[in-house]
Formats: structure tokens, C-alpha cells, sequence
């Protein structure tokens, strides 16, 4: 008798434990954190760019946190660099997707962002660029795929109106052979033909090069009144700063991958100055109340503003994720159905977000920018 009951009361007692570390399993798995993945330069050419970006995500994520997370659950940012590389991009979404990320924020470039749709899409995981602008990113037909940023044939456009608008009619069309770059360019030109503004020269430099005086001195003898870049700020920099050093003074026009304070160090504020740039709204100019209580923390946090739009528009694709998140659960398909039906006018940092069945959001506006004597951006 005494051994059945022994035996009896081991048996309920390891009945309880299992009752125990179940519910305890359960409980663990129920407040298991959202993970995020945001994937961007955190390293190389384009760093500034990637550590804006994770700035920017940080202070939102430990905001949301503070206020109990999304149902109840905290938020973890994972980070993927992919150091502005197509090549090694591939590893950091797949890192990220390994995590286990509901989603991921980014990236910056559209050469990085177009060497790892496809990755990301079957895996399930939803992608949301924030400075990847060519317009083959949404033709794909890719469920998962969405852009706070706008397209390079609206920026194409605006870029090529302005450059009439300031009255020139002899453009030189300079870009660096990547997706953003070639397709901004392809846009301007086909823009030009149609209004009264000559192409006189249209070639690439190699980005990352340190000399391009070869170019500038083909490019002066083709008579340009305005040399229409459409590369990314290292190279705007110095392409300043090497034709100034040739006093060489012909205004020079950029597209949004200049908008970077960076732009000035590479070049100096005197060579830089004058320079325009068309591009959505910098941080200064970003006046709704939700952008600026970002922007004050920023400024507290870093001493500084970021450096470019471009990392607000990667608080915004941490918004909108984060927002689908808790209205749909953590499955890629769910999300991205919420996001293409569910969001409307989302109240975002750089103004209400919706998108379009392509992923694209729809109703961003650029402005024209110049380059002032002290190295600010003049909004025109």
C-alpha cells in the first residue's frame, strides 16, 4: 500500500510539473518579442546614411517599449548591415530572416534593395525601402514590397522641370551606372527631349573613384550650362570640389541621393555652395508635431540632426510596420495585406502614408534645394 501510494504521488507530482512547464513555455512564447529587422549601411560609403537610420528606429522602438510595446509584446530591432553592397547584402537579409523578423525596414540604395526583393519575398517576410527610389523596385509584382519614399519618375520630372524652370537649356546628364542613379538619369533625359532642354553630354563615372577630372574635362568641352548629376553625395562632393579646383564655375543640379550634409564636408563649403538638389522635405523642414518630437529627441540624444530625409523615412517605415503589426499579427502575408488595404493616411513623421497596390506610397511631393555660403540647405 505504501509504495502505491508512492507511486501514485510521484505520478501527480510529475503531472503538475509538466502542467507547470507548459503554462510556463506558453507564457514565454506569449510574451516573446516582435522582431523588426532593419537593414541598411550601417558601414561603408553610405554610413552616415545607416547609423541615421538605426538612430532614428532606436528612439521610436524605445518609445513604443515604454508604452507596452505592440499587444503587449516588446519590440526588437535586429540589424542587417549590408554596407551599401549588392554583394553582401544577400547575407544580411538572410541573417535577418534567420532572426525570425516579422519585417524588415530598409534599405537606402536601390541596387542593395533590388538584390534582396526576391529573398525576402520568398521568405515571407515584408520589406519596407526607405531611400530605394528606382521604378523597378514595384513593377516587379511583388506582394511584400513597399517604399515610404517615392519613385525616380516623379523625382525624373521634378528634376527635369526644374532644371528649365531655372532657365537652362544645355544640360550635361552625369549618373554612376547603379539601378538609382541610370534610372534618374534615363527619366531626365526623356523629360529634356520633349522640353526644349539639349542633352550636350550623357555618360557614368565609376562611384568610389577619387579623380574624376577625365570626366569634368569632356563634360567642359561639351559647352553645358548645367551638368545634372544624378549619383549619390560622396561623388557629388567631390565632383564639386575637383571642378571647382579646375575654376570651373558651371551650376551643377543633383537629385535626392545628394541630400546629405555629408555632401558639403566631401566638398567644402565654398565649392559646394550653389549647388542645387531636388529631394522630399530635409529634417529642418519637416514641421508636423510628430516629426518634431522625433527630432527632439535626435538632437538630445546625438547633438545633432540627421543627416538626410531619408532616416525619417525609416522612421516611418517602422511606423506603418509596427502599426500593421498590431492590427494584423506578425505573418508577412497578413501584414502586407493590412498595408496595401488596411492603412490609410497613417499619421507618419513625413505626412499621411498610404500605398498603392504596387507598394508605392502614394502623394509625396519634392522641393528644389540649394546650397547657401555656410553649408545649410536652403529650401527654394
Amino acid at each position: 500500500m505504501r509504495r502505491t501510494l508512492t507511486l501514485s504521488t510521484a505520478l501527480l507530482a510529475a503531472f503538475g510539473l509538466a502542467i507547470f512547464l507548459a503554462a510556463g513555455t506558453a507564457g514565454a512564447q506569449a510574451e516573446a518579442p516582435v522582431k523588426i529587422g532593419l537593414m541598411g549601411p550601417i558601414t561603408g560609403q553610405w554610413a552616415s546614411e545607416g547609423q541615421d537610420m538605426l538612430n532614428v528606429v532606436n528612439i521610436l522602438a524605445g518609445e513604443l517599449n515604454a508604452q507596452g510595446g505592440i499587444n503587449g509584446r516588446q519590440v526588437e530591432i535586429v540589424v542587417g548591415d549590408d554596407g551599401g553592397n549588392p554583394k553582401t547584402a544577400a547575407l544580411a537579409a538572410q541573417r535577418l530572416i534567420a532572426e525570425g523578423v516579422s519585417a524588415v525596414v530598409g534599405t537606402y540604395g536601390s541596387s542593395v534593395t533590388a538584390s534582396v526583393q526576391d529573398i525576402y519575398d520568398e521568405a515571407g517576410v515584408v520589406q519596407v525601402a526607405t531611400g530605394s527610389t528606382s521604378v523597378v523596385l514595384s513593377e516587379k509584382g511583388l506582394r511584400l514590397f513597399f517604399r515610404t519614399c517615392p519613385r525616380d519618375d516623379e523625382q525624373g520630372r521634378f528634376l527635369a522641370s526644374s532644371v528649365k524652370n531655372l532657365g537652362f537649356t544645355r544640360a550635361a546628364i552625369v549618373h554612376d551606372n547603379t539601378s538609382y542613379a541610370k534610372g534618374l538619369a534615363d527619366e531626365a533625359r526623356s523629360i529634356f527631349r520633349d522640353s526644349g532642354v539639349s542633352e550636350v553630354f550623357f555618360d557614368a563615372i565609376t562611384p568610389g573613384d577619387r579623380d574624376y577630372n577625365a570626366t569634368l574635362t569632356k563634360i567642359r568641352a561639351a559647352a553645358p550650362d548645367v551638368i545634372v548629376f544624378t549619383g549619390y553625395y560622396p561623388e557629388a562632393g567631390l565632383i564639386l570640389r575637383q571642378k571647382k579646383e579646375m575654376n570651373w564655375d558651371v551650376p551643377m543640379i543633383g537629385g535626392d541621393a545628394t541630400n546629405n550634409v555629408a555632401l558639403v564636408e566631401g566638398a567644402g563649403s565654398e565649392a559646394a555652395a550653389g549647388y542645387y538638389f531636388v529631394s522630399p522635405p530635409g529634417p529642418s523642414d519637416i514641421k508636423g508635431e510628430k516629426a518634431q518630437k522625433l527630432l527632439g529627441t535626435y538632437r538630445a540624444r546625438h547633438d545633432a540632426l540627421p543627416s538626410s530625409v531619408w532616416s525619417i523615412l525609416a522612421g516611418d517605415a517602422f511606423g506603418v510596420i509596427a502599426e500593421a503589426v498590431k492590427a494584423s499579427g506578425t505573418e508577412g502575408l497578413a501584414i502586407a495585406e493590412y498595408l496595401h488595404t488596411g492603412l490609410k493616411g497613417y499619421d507618419g513623421l513625413t505626412g499621411p502614408i498610404s500605398f498603392n497596390e504596387k507598394g508605392d506610397r502614394i502623394g509625396d511631393v519634392y522641393s528644389l534645394y540649394q546650397v547657401q555660403p555656410d553649408g545649410s540647405f536652403m529650401l527654394k
